[in-house]
Order: structure tokens, then C-alpha cells, then sequence
């Protein structure tokens, strides 16, 4: 998983975003419950926290007209887990939360609700950006130079509409030195994404069994 964009920041720290895909659609028709999936991601930020108390964990969330914030390691009190396991309780309440939102936003704005319908991937992409960058600034007049990087959990299609959008996140990524990787927990290859990962020097992972989706995350532990 180290790529040559890597190699310039040699830290054992992790700074991670990971972008979920909460588009209802998707998971309505999809193989692997919601639930199930998001006690995986669970499992997975909690394994990243625990493996450095310095490293840090973001998640946003991409419906399908809106995307947000729904949780951010460093609320969390410095106690350890009980303090990540509340808040990660909270951002549970907060990702329904934000799914009853998006479902009004979707309704409200005459969008066309399918099982076809794409998340805003680009929405998505531009906040972890956005998040990257100021990390960057925050660490640059220090000594530790860890390297942010982008975790895409996607199952829905990509939406072409927003092709120019995402590949102008994409090749900020690529300048920023930011990659991004991805995990399709859909039955489609995402083109978007394939290229993100290719462009940033980052991993394009497509479980074959979602069962076991946990092993596959771990894959992106460092």
C-alpha cells in the first residue's frame, strides 16, 4: 500500500477520512445490511485508534444530495475507548439523523429517487479534502509530517453528472499529495474511483464476499 507519494512522509501516525456511502437506495436493495456494514466501520476505526493514540479518524457521510461531518476521533475524551465508543454512539444517532435529512433534501429538491440514484461522492471528496489540507497546515511547523489519507467506502453508481467535480478533487488530491483509497461495497466497479486511487497512489479494493468485510478493511490499517 506505500506508494512513492508516501515514501515523503515517513510517520507512524495515521490521519485517515473515511467517506461512507449512506445512500438508502443502495442499501435498500443491497446484499449486506446497513447495519452490519457500519459495526464493521466501527471495528475498523476503533482497530486504527488503538493502534496509535496519536492517530486520528473522520468520517463523512455522502447521501444523495447532501453529505456532512458525522464523526471526528478528537471529540472523543483522551481516556481511550469508553471515550470512542460514546462518542461513536453518538455518531450513530447522527448518521440517521443525517439520513432522515438527506431523505427530505432528496424529496424537496425534485431529485430522481431510484435504486440507480448516485451519492455525492464529490460533496464528499471535497470536505476530506478540505480536512486534509488544514491537517497539513496544522503539522507543517511541527516535527511530525504524517500523510492524510482518504478511505472511499462506496456501493452506490457513480453519478456522470458529477465527473467534473470529482476529478477536480481528484488531481487536488494528487497535488496535495493526499491519496485516496477505496472499498466498493457494491456490485459495480467504481470508474470515479478506480481513477482516484490510480492517480493518488492509493488502493482500489473490491471485496468479493462482504460477510467478512472487516478482513478487508484491515487491509488499509498501516
Amino acid at each position: 500500500m506505500t506508494s512513492a507519494h508516501s515514501k515523503l512522509y515517513s510517520n507512524d501516525v495515521s490521519l485517515v477520512v473515511v467517506v461512507v456511502d449512506t445512500n438508502p437506495f443502495f442499501w435498500a436493495a443491497a446484499a449486506l445490511p446497513f447495519a452490519d456494514f457500519f459495526a464493521n466501520l466501527v471495528h475498523f476505526v476503533n482497530s486504527l485508534l488503538l493502534l496509535n493514540h496519536l492517530n486520528r479518524v473522520v468520517v463523512i457521510a455522502a447521501g444523495v444530495s447532501s453529505c456532512a461531518y458525522i464523526f471526528d476521533s478528537s471529540d472523543a475524551s483522551p481516556a481511550g475507548g469508553v471515550g470512542v465508543t460514546a462518542t461513536f454512539d453518538k455518531a450513530s444517532r447522527k448518521v440517521e439523523e443525517f439520513i432522515a435529512q438527506d431523505a427530505r433534501a432528496t424529496a424537496g429538491n425534485g431529485s430522481v429517487a431510484s435504486a440507480n440514484a448516485a451519492s455525492l461522492l464529490s460533496g464528499a471528496l471535497s470536505l476530506a479534502l478540505c480536512w486534509c489540507l488544514d491537517i497539513q497546515r496544522i503539522f507543517r511547523s511541527g516535527t511530525r509530517h504524517p500523510q492524510p489519507r482518504i478511505l472511499c467506502l462506496q456501493g452506490s453508481p457513480d453519478g456522470p453528472e458529477q465527473y467534473v467535480a470529482v476529478m477536480n478533487s481528484i488531481f487536488s488530491a494528487q497535488r496535495s499529495m493526499v491519496p485516496i483509497d477505496s472499498c466498493i461495497v457494491g456490485t459495480q466497479d467504481s470508474a470515479f474511483l478506480q481513477q482516484a486511487s490510480y492517480i493518488t497512489g492509493g488502493v482500489y479494493l473490491k471485496p468479493q464476499e462482504l460477510n467478512g468485510l472487516f478482513q478487508y478493511l484491515a487491509m488499509f490499517l498501516p
